[in-house]
Order: C-alpha cells, then sequence, then structure tokens
C-alpha cells in the first residue's frame, strides 16, 4: 500500500491527498457513525413503540439491520467508498434497508409494509444524510487548502 493515497469526493473522483492513517481514521469515523445512527434508529423505533430502551433489546433490534449493514459496506469497499452517495452509497442503503427487513423477518420479528416505507425512509435520511455531510465537509476541507 503506497504511503498516502487520495480521499474519493462526493461524486468518486479522487481529489484530496491524505496520508494512508488521515485517510483511515475519516474512514473508521464514518463506518463508526453509521453503525451509531442505525443502533439511534432502532432506539427511536423501540422508544415510539414504547418497547423498552434496555441496550440489549435496542441492540438486538438493531442487529438485522447492522448485520445488512456490515455486509453491504464490505461488498462496497468502504476505503474507497465511504464518502460517495452514489453509487455506493445507496447500494449500502438499499441493502440494509431490503436485507435488515429479511432478517428481521428471518428471526422472527414483523415487517409490516408501514415498517417497511418508514424503515427505508429513516435510513435513507440516516445513511445516505451521513455520506452528505461528509461530502460538504471534504468540499469546504477542500476549498480551505486551496
Amino acid at each position: 500500500m503506497p504511503a498516502s493515497f487520495e480521499t474519493p469526493s462526493p461524486a468518486g473522483a479522487r481529489t484530496m491527498p491524505h496520508t494512508r492513517t488521515q485517510a483511515l481514521r475519516w474512514v473508521w469515523m464514518s463506518l463508526t457513525l453509521d453503525a451509531v445512527l442505525i443502533v439511534l434508529f432502532a432506539a427511536q423505533g423501540r422508544k415510539t413503540h414504547e418497547s423498552g430502551m434496555d441496550l440489549g433489546g435496542i441492540l438486538l433490534t438493531a442487529l438485522p439491520f447492522l448485520l445488512a449493514w456490515a455486509i453491504s459496506t464490505a461488498v462496497t469497499r468502504p476505503r474507497r467508498t465511504w464518502a460517495q452517495i452514489w453509487p455506493a452509497g445507496v447500494v449500502v442503503w438499499m441493502v440494509t434497508v431490503a436485507g435488515g427487513l429479511a432478517l428481521r423477518v428471518a428471526f422472527g420479528g414483523t415487517a409490516a409494509l408501514a415498517f417497511q416505507w418508514v424503515t427505508a425512509g429513516a435510513l435513507a435520511v440516516l445513511l445516505l444524510g451521513r455520506r452528505a455531510v461528509t461530502a460538504l465537509i471534504l468540499r469546504s476541507r477542500r476549498r480551505s487548502r486551496s
């Protein structure tokens, strides 16, 4: 691996040089934030439906979505696509929603149509929104360095 590489811009073009350590820090922060957002999604759902706010219950609710997210993130090669909305972000979002719902049902949960719509919308805002904010930060940093 080279000592430095370029971080992807929102459109996928490589633009902002970073040392390997700096870039990996951004990747890990972004991945951690995605996972935290999915757990917050599960916590909000449990709170809304008065299902209890114990950490174990929240993590159990989040688990199917975290598993689907982890698989989709690994497949989209996060070291290169962590800031992309299209196509990587959309793929991660779609697989997280579809895979998470399928795993939820496989684990014995429910997935009513209304829940499917809420899940798709909430995770779009959270996962794609995080990428949009990341893209804005990268653009701002790139401008300040120019």
